[in-house]
């Protein structure tokens, strides 16, 4: 089983397309600064590709509406 699940991060982003950009844009982050939201012990995914994505399942990414 994928984790976190792709049905709880469409409720909490809304679209797939919307999904993808989110998650490459904090990739390029973690990559370029190191910057991690949480411990390195406490991420299940090993890659910063898993990673971004349990950042938004645990809500430590917000989006902004415009």
């Amino acid at each position: 089983m994928i984790y976190p699940s792709i049905d709880k991060l469409l409720n909490k982003v809304g679209s797939k397309y919307l999904l993808v950009n989110i998650v490459s844009k904090r990739v390029d982050e973690m990559e370029n600064t190191g910057h991690y939201q949480m411990n390195e012990k406490d991420y299940v995914s090993k890659k910063n590709i898993g990673k971004a994505l349990e950042e938004i399942a645990k809500d430590m990414i917000k989006l902004k509406n415009n």
